[in-house]
Order: structure tokens, then C-alpha cells, then sequence
């Protein structure tokens, strides 16, 4: 099965991102297809059709960079305690739980074999939870010859930024996350626009007032991307996947993003995200 997923991989046509209106982002990979943050999970994502999957790195006692969302492996596997109490192969005994609790012969992967998984798919990593291990990070995707591939993300502001990673701004794809509830926020987004080119940016809200919202093209004619989530509520001030999907209310979840700019839409709803979209011709 492995090998076969391997091959599914590796077969997936060129992502056509660049055609269109609006990307689609699995978080976590198809986490409801498969163990979330698993190998599995991303490369049935990709096969999907989506242009970018979004997962969490973590580091092993011994330096190994994983991908787990958590502070904890309690949640997700059948061990318990920090990644960081473990070493890389005694991380591996670990099964990755799926959706419904039960523990799968699936490992908690590597940043490596993830982006090796999916090189040459067209498919887009963000990185989240990463801004500790940029450097090791980034030596994994020189490596796997794949960093044109990844997203580093941080909601750091630009200065913080050039401060802890100058070495890095030229050689990197940056997306900077910007709470639209501070007051600076908008100030925040110029600073990176004058300094760098990122490419999107992520806004998050909890109320949907933010100027920022209701003009962004500030942000898209530089080239940069507008990045909006889907899925919490948390994050979009209720305009969120359980409202499109189980609500059947689209025209306030995803319509309502659409119409407020957004370029990319990280969503717990792949595969209906992709239908809507393709239905309004919005993503091929």
C-alpha cells in the first residue's frame, strides 16, 4: 500500500495553481480520509486537486524534524508525552490514531519523507508551527531539493523577522500571518510589502470590521496573495466550513471570503472546497 501511494504521488500531475482564481489549502492534509498530519493524508490531498496542504513541525529529542500539530502526541497516537521526550526511532513505535480514535499502522512522519512524498506534485507545504526551526528546516528542503515547494510562515512582525532569520529572506517563501484585531495590523502588512515579497498573506480575525477586509487590493496588486481560513470560526469571524457545509449557508462561509479578497482558502472541506470553487469556475 505504501508503495502504491508512493507511486500515486509521484504520478500526480502538475498542480495548476497559476491558473487559478483561487487556491485551495488542506489543513493537516485529507485528515478525514486519513490519519491527519500522516503521509497518507497529504498525498490523498494532493491527488485531490489541492494546491497547497498545511502541516506542523516538531522536533525529537534527538533533532529530527516531525510533523505534529500538538504539544503532545496524546491526541493523535497511542503514546503519550512531547515529541521532544522521544527520540526519532522511538517516536516511530507510535501509531497515528485516525479519525475516529482507532490507532493505524501510520507513523508520525518526517519532514523529509513528507516533502519527498509530494516533490515534483506542484503541490505547495505550508509550514506552520515552524519559526523555531527555520534553519533545520531549511537544510531538510535544500536536501530534498524542495524548498521551492514550501511556505514559512510566523506572525512575527518584519523587524522581528529580519532579526532572527536575516540569512535566510532572500532564499525563502515567506507568508506572514497578521491578526486584522491589532490595530497595527494594517501597518504590519505595509512593513513586509516595502522590505520583502511575501507570498500572501495569512489574516486572521475574530471580527470582520478590519478595513483590511473590505479593501486589500493594497496587498494583491504587489503580486502577494490574500490568505483567508475556513475552517474555526475563530479564525474568520464565524464565516467558516460548518456554516457552508453543514449549515448550508454559503452565502455567509465561503461566498463571503470570496468576495472579501481572498486568493487562497485554507479549509477542513477539501474536496467540497474544490467542487464549489470548480463550479464557479473559480479553480481548475
Amino acid at each position: 500500500m505504501k508503495l502504491k501511494l508512493l507511486i500515486l504521488a509521484s504520478t500526480i500531475s502538475l498542480s495548476v495553481s497559476a491558473q487559478n482564481k483561487i487556491q485551495v489549502t488542506a489543513h493537516r492534509g485529507d485528515w478525514r480520509n486519513a490519519p491527519e498530519n500522516s503521509v497518507r493524508a497529504f498525498q490523498y490531498a494532493a491527488a485531490m486537486g489541492v494546491d497547497i496542504v498545511e502541516l506542523d513541525l516538531k522536533k525529537t529529542k534527538d533533532g529530527v524534524i516531525v510533523i505534529m500539530h500538538d504539544e503532545t502526541i496524546n491526541r493523535t497516537t497511542n503514546g503519550k508525552g512531547k515529541a521532544s521526550d522521544f527520540t526519532f526511532d522511538e517516536i516511530r513505535k507510535f501509531g497515528l490514531r485516525n479519525g475516529l480514535g482507532r490507532v493505524t499502522n501510520n507513523q508520525i512522519p518526517t519532514l523529509k519523507e513528507v516533502m519527498l512524498a509530494l516533490k515534483g506534485s506542484g503541490v505547495k507545504v505550508n509550514l506552520d508551527k515552524s519559526y523555531d526551526v527555520y534553519n533545520e528546516a531549511y537544510a531538510i528542503l535544500k536536501e530534498t531539493g524542495t524548498l521551492k515547494q514550501a511556505i514559512f510562515k510566523s506572525e512575527v512582525t518584519y523587524p522581528e523577522l529580519k532579526a532572527r532569520y536575516p540569512q535566510l529572506l532572500d532564499s525563502i517563501t515567506y507568508m506572514p500571518v497578521v491578526s486584522l484585531d491589532k490595530p497595527e495590523a494594517k501597518q504590519i502588512i505595509v512593513d513586509y510589502l516595502k522590505n520583502m515579497k511575501p507570498y500572501a498573506f495569512e489574516l486572521i480575525f475574530t471580527k470582520d470590521t478590519s478595513a483590511v477586509l473590505k479593501d486589500n487590493k493594497f496587498i494583491t496588486k504587489t503580486g502577494a496573495k490574500v490568505w483567508i481560513n475556513s475552517l474555526w470560526a475563530s479564525l474568520n469571524a464565524g464565516h467558516d466550513d460548518d456554516t457552508a457545509v453543514e449549515d448550508g449557508n454559503k452565502k455567509d462561509s465561503w461566498d463571503w471570503i470570496i468576495a472579501h479578497g481572498a486568493t487562497i482558502i485554507q479549509t477542513d472541506r477539501p474536496k467540497l472546497m474544490i467542487e464549489y470553487l470548480r463550479d464557479k469556475k473559480l479553480h481548475k
